[in-house]
């Protein structure tokens, strides 16, 4: 790879390409930001899932979010092992085993057991668990994007696609 390709990504602004995405984009921020679980949650869950794909610009992105939003270093870095870290909630635990139950394949079973279920649901009501459901789904959407068109890490909207 010459370094002009590591200087910018694959592809042109999806969204000039596709109009649409940022209604899109729009709607599914809105739908997330309803207020029935913690920015913070939301946050944490987004970034797991950019670990769990292996994507630095979604790692980078939502460890950005996280930052801005005043969270420490400890509870960021450790995102990538929260199962053993003494920095999350009860709400926030089961939030971050809920998307890597959705993300990581199951050759034993349900995604998502009836017991994950249960935990989840202790924690979130009906609404607070479809929002969860939601700000997974959000991430999804971008995922593909993020991989197939490798924008850049840490770079505005507006520079980090393909000119």
């Amino acid at each position: 790879m010459t370094t002009q390709e590591t200087l910018q990504s694959r592809l042109p602004d999806p969204s000039m390409l596709i109009p649409e995405l940022g209604q899109i984009g729009g709607a599914l921020f809105k739908a997330t930001g309803n207020g029935s679980i913690p920015q913070t949650t939301i946050s944490l869950v987004q970034l797991r899932a950019g670990q769990i794909v292996g994507n630095t610009y979604l790692t980078v992105l939502h460890t950005g979010s996280l930052r801005k939003a005043g969270e420490s270093e400890e509870r960021i870095t450790a995102v990538a092992s929260w199962q053993d870290a003494p920095y999350f909630t009860d709400a926030e635990r089961v939030a971050l085993a809920l998307v890597e139950a959705v993300l990581t394949p199951n050759p034993h079973g349900e995604r998502v057991p009836a017991d994950l279920y249960t935990q989840v649901a202790e924690h979130y009501d009906d609404k607070a668990l479809a929002t969860l459901t939601v700000a997974i789904s959000q991430v999804f959407f971008f995922i593909p994007l993020a991989v197939i068109g490798k924008p850049l890490p840490g770079v505005s909207p507006t520079e980090q696609w393909r000119k």
